[in-house]
């Protein structure tokens, strides 16, 4: 690594750039991450040492947002155990049709409304749902209105009011964790949470013991910490759980658009000219506006 000039990495199968390996990269200039999220580099570390650090924003917003709605549909209607059901030679109907419900009606809470969020909040529409929001900012009127979506201001006041949770906030110093004991005692009795965002959002323990009592009725996501996980994690083995692989914003429309995006940057960095202003999460020093 102390010869790297670029270095891309991707948040899938992450290599994780600490601050000690950004260090010892004396002649590092740029680190590009081939996706969304790039929470696996020490951005401090990166920003004190004068680095670029950018990703290609958007690239799978809509791979993630169509992932999230199969996976609520999941939970909310018992599919898995339907599955193995059948996969194992069984046929009982009551044994799994007790815990499914309709989606229609449900209130969903999404956490977090930036660029994935929002869509997931339009492609829920549909489903008559009643559709909460938490963010630092609110969305605009026009989609308000469009998705029937209500701003929550006070995370906390939303918590108990949702059906199901979606976690679509970035991981920062202020969210790592965030999903505590205390955090998930305030969630209704029942709950399903979907999670895609990234693992250490969540106190995997508290998540663990949360779904063997059936306080979470079900979780599904791609994200675990660390990653790739290793054999023993608990979420592996948790009860009600549909969890898979990060693999979300990796389909094959997703990667097009992300190969694409750092041939572009990479292509602009050679040749002297900026990258599209939404791509830098480090520039000059200074870190995006949602990791500070």
């Amino acid at each position: 690594m102390e010869d790297l000039h670029v270095l891309i990495t991707t948040p899938f199968h992450p290599a994780y750039v600490t601050a000690e390996r950004i260090n010892r990269a004396k002649n590092l200039k740029l680190l590009l991450t081939a996706g969304i999220g790039s929470d696996h580099i020490d951005l401090k570390a990166a920003a004190a040492a004068g680095l670029t650090v950018a990703e290609v924003t958007g690239s799978n917003t809509v791979s993630v947002a169509e992932d999230e709605l199969m996976r609520i549909l999941i939970l909310v209607r018992n599919f898995l155990p339907g599955y193995h059901q059948v996969t194992q030679g069984e046929w009982n109907v009551a044994g799994v049709a007790y815990r499914a419900y309709d989606l229609e009606g449900k209130t969903v809470g999404t956490v977090g409304a930036g660029r994935i969020g929002r869509l997931l909040l339009q492609r829920l529409k549909p489903f008559n749902c009643n559709l909460l929001y938490h963010d630092r900012l609110k969305i605009t009127p026009e989609l308000e209105k469009e998705t029937g979506a209500t701003f929550e201001e006070d995370l906390d006041a939303m918590l108990p009011k949702c059906d199901i949770i979606v976690i679509n906030t970035p991981l920062t110093e202020k969210t790592i964790g965030m999903f505590n004991k205390e955090k998930i005692s305030k969630l209704k009795k029942g709950v399903l949470i979907v999670n895609n965002a990234r693992g250490a959002i969540m106190d995997t323990q508290a998540v663990v013991d949360a779904c063997s009592s059936g306080h979470i009725a079900g979780y599904s996501g791609d994200v675990w910490y660390p990653q790739p996980a290793p054999k023993d994690h608990p979420w592996r083995y948790m009860p009600n759980h549909a969890m898979t692989p990060h693999f979300s914003g990796t389909t094959i429309d997703a990667q097009l658009r992300y190969a694409a995006g750092v041939k572009d940057m990479l292509q602009r960095y050679f040749k002297g000219e900026e990258f599209p202003v939404e791509n830098y999460i480090v520039k000059d020093g200074e870190l995006a506006s949602q990791y500070r």
